[in-house]
Order: C-alpha cells, then sequence, then structure tokens
C-alpha cells in the first residue's frame, strides 16, 4: 500500500506504473482517490474549526453567565448546538470517507522497482541464471505420483474417500523423506542465523488484509465460519502479522524468521486441481523464511534469501533456475520478486518451487510495523519472504532428479544432506 501522499504528490508515476503492470482499469482510482482524500481533509479541517470555536464559546458562554447577560448566553448556546450538529454529520463524513480512500488506497498497486522487467504475464518473465546441470536420464520416468506409489509412498484414493480431491495420504518411506526435507531445511535456515519458529496456523482478518491483496485472499484463504479467523495459505501471513502495530529499535534489525506450518489452499482459478498429481493441492507444508529490515538494506537481503534457495536445493541434487518476474506477474504488493524452479526430467522443464519477494513497506504500511531510528524518528519497516521448501513439490523435484532404473526395481538414491533424517539410509528401492 503506498502513502497517501506519495499518490497525491506523483499521480502520473503511479499511474505509469499501474500502466507497467497492464491494471489499466485502476488507472481512474488514482484520481478518485486524490478527489475524496481532499474531501476528507476538507472535512476535518472544518470539523477541527467547529472544535477549536466550541471551546472558545464555551468560555464566552461563562463569561457572559458571570455577567448577568443571561440572554446573550443563551444566543452563544444555540449556535454551540448548531455547531455541534454540523460537527457531528462532518464526523460521521470523515469515518465514511476514511473507510472509502483506505478501500481504494489498498488497490493501487506499489511501486516496483526500476529493474523489474515489463511484461504482461508469467510467459515474459526472464531467466536469470541457471544452477547444476540439467538430468537427461536414459529411461523414462514415471509420473511423480506412480514413482511414489512404486515405494508404497502414496494413497490418493482413501484421501478422495475422506476429504476430496486435492489431498493425499503420504506413507512409508516416502513420508518419512517428505518429513526428512522439512527437518533438514529448518537446520539449513537455523545455520543461516534465522530464528526457528511455529506460527499461528490461523489469522485474523485484519492480518490478512495486511499482507496480501484482496484477489489473493478470495483466490486463496479458506475463511472459518462464524469467526473472525482465517487459516493461513502459507506461515509468512501470521510471521509478518506477528509484528502488527510494534515499533522495533533499529539496533535489533535484521529481524530473521523461518517457520514451518501446515498451508491450505482453496487454489481458486485458472490453474485448478490436476486430478491425479499433487503439484496444487488444498494442504501441504512448508519452510517459509521473512526478513524484517532497514529499507535500504532490503535489496541485499532479497538476494541472500533467494540464493538460500539455490544453495539448499544444489546440496539435495536438484538442478534449478531464477526467473524473474515481470511487472505483469507481480502482485499489487510486491517490489521485485524472483521464483526458483527445480528442473523434471519427466517433464524436460523447470517448475517453480520457491517464489522470494521484496514488498518494500507495503506490508509494513498495512499493519503499522515501525522502526525507531537511533535518532528517536519513527519509519516504516521493509518486509521481505521467501520459501525454503515447500513439500511436496520439493519431493517431486526431489524423486525425479534422484531416480534410477535397473529394468526391473527403481532405487531413489537419498541424497547425503537427508541421510542423518533418513535413519542412516542412502538409498531406497521399490517394491513394486
Amino acid at each position: 500500500m503506498l502513502d497517501i501522499r506519495f499518490i497525491c504528490d506523483n499521480p502520473d508515476l503511479v499511474k505509469e506504473n499501474i500502466k507497467k503492470k497492464f491494471k489499466d482499469s485502476k488507472l481512474p482510482l488514482v484520481d478518485e482517490l486524490i478527489a475524496l482524500y481532499k474531501e476528507k481533509c476538507d472535512a476535518n479541517s472544518r470539523a477541527n474549526e467547529l472544535r477549536s470555536n466550541r471551546n472558545k464559546v464555551s468560555k464566552q458562554i461563562g463569561v457572559l453567565m458571570g455577567q448577568g447577560k443571561r440572554d446573550e448566553a443563551e444566543q452563544m448556546k444555540k449556535l454551540v448546538s448548531e455547531q455541534a450538529e454540523e460537527l457531528k454529520a462532518l464526523e460521521e463524513k470523515e469515518a465514511e470517507l476514511e473507510v472509502r480512500v483506505r478501500d481504494i488506497q489498498m488497490k493501487i498497486p506499489n511501486i516496483v522497482d526500476e529493474s523489474v522487467p515489463v511484461g504482461r504475464d508469467d510467459s515474459e518473465n526472464v531467466e536469470v541464471e541457471q544452477f547444476g546441470e540439467k538430468t537427461q536420464p536414459d529411461f523414462e520416468i514415471p509420473y511423480h505420483t506412480d514413482i511414489m506409489a512404486h515405494f508404497n509412498g502414496i494413497d490418493k484414493e482413501a484421501a478422495g474417500r475422506v476429504a476430496g480431491e486435492g489431498f493425499y495420504y503420504l506413507m512409508g518411506d516416502i513420508a518419512r523423506l517428505h518429513s526428512a526435507v522439512l527437518s533438514y531445511a529448518r537446520d539449513f535456515m537455523i545455520d543461516k542465523g534465522f530464528t526457528y519458529c511455529i506460527p499461528p496456523f490461523m489469522i485474523r482478518s485484519n492480518v490478512v488484509t495486511g499482507v496480501m491483496s484482496f484477489e489473493e485472499m478470495d483466490a486463496m484463504m479458506y475463511k472459518i465460519e462464524g469467526e473472525d479467523l482465517y487459516l493461513i495459505g502459507t506461515s509468512e501471513h501470521s510471521m509478518i502479522g506477528k509484528f502488527i502495530d510494534t515499533i522495533t529499535e533499529e539496533e535489533k534489525l535484521p529481524l530473521t524468521l523461518t517457520s514451518y506450518s501446515p498451508c491450505f489452499r482453496k487454489e481458486k482459478g485458472a490453474h485448478g486441481i490436476e486430478e491425479r498429481g499433487i503439484y496444487r493441492i488444498h494442504q501441504f507444508e512448508k519452510q517459509e523464511m521473512i526478513v524484517i529490515c532497514k529499507p535500504e538494506e532490503s535489496m541485499d537481503w532479497f538476494h541472500k534469501m533467494w540464493s538460500y534457495s539455490v544453495e539448499l536445493f544444489r546440496s539435495l541434487d536438484v538442478p534449478v533456475r531464477t526467473l524473474e518476474c515481470c511487472t505483469g506477474d507481480l502482485a499489487d504488493l510486491k517490489v521485485k520478486s524472483y521464483d526458483i524452479e527445480a528442473w523434471s526430467p519427466k517433464q524436460q522443464k523447470y517448475f517453480e518451487v520457491c517464489s522470494c519477494s521484496n514488498l518494500g513497506d507495503a506490508q509494513a504500511r498495512r499493519l503499522g510495523i515501525r522502526v525507531r531510528g537511533e535518532d528517536g524518528k519513527k519509519y516504516l519497516a521493509h518486509t521481505l519472504n521467501n520459501t525454503v521448501v515447500a513439500p511436496p513439490r520439493m519431493l517431486i523435484a526431489l524423486l525425479e532428479n534422484n531416480l534410477s532404473f535397473d529394468g526391473e526395481k527403481y532405487t531413489l538414491k537419498i541424497p547425503k544432506a537427508l541421510q542423518s533424517y533418513m535413519g542412516g539410509k542412502t538409498e531406497i528401492v521399490s517394491t513394486n
């Protein structure tokens, strides 16, 4: 969310940014917002004038009563009464305009970083760099759920009976591998100096609207019926929400946290749910990282964070690449974003496994996350987030890139980094 004064002072820049994001339908919001804000300021100015006048007149009434000038005092009381009605109407108008201004303010996109490539949608995202040699197996790799089935590791049929489409049971060594990946990711981030956290898995509506756009909320969040609570779609939501309406001393920055949580998503929209696969499901687990820092340090942290994801995936023998999201693919709150994509030998293409984002001060402004500088002045922090790992997508990449076949059985090599989390196992051999 942009500062209202910035929008009023830079309407052309804000409109140009909207055009870069190919969201021309939002262009009229800028002028509408400026007009409403002026109306709100005018109402506030008149209300302040009436409040000041009320205090003066009240003193005058006391003086007149003391002088025995009752008729004049009564006339003054009548004036106060009339102005009180006007003041009440103005205060109601101020409150109404405040809601309307904030509603529009939250719909206007954040200013993207000048380094972000201009593009209409994700088809125009730009590859930054590839890491690791893409594997080219000499056998046909099964579909990822079929790989799991060869190890007796998945049961979607039972999950369908229990919860419906978009759910699954993980079983045996595959379930253990899933947990091993999360445990390794947790320790990996702790070794990077991040504080481990398990957050609430439900958050209130004011936190939801503080961390994401209305469009994202509608497409992702499950609401708890009859309560002001939503199931989180990622632990970033509750982790950033942890600092709502707080003031942090500058000397304590940066705040670096890594969090585990289950995640719940509608997956509403164009992608839908793959019938057989588990690329997009309603429930999964995730290790996340967030940073709250000084504005001048946020881009340095952005580059550190995506590089951590690359390092982690390479330590598990998974080739990856980074892809810069173009303007049209950026959510409204984001300043800059990289997707980290893993290589799929089965599909012979990359697919998204992590998303690293710098949101500038947008979330901080919505949630009131402030910093007190050495000079005592307060300013808004910058917030960033990135996926560490999100099984089952991470699991898909791990399975496909570490699988071998001898003509009869499949063998899954356990990367060295995970072996201690798998009871010392170095490989898993298929049972069918």
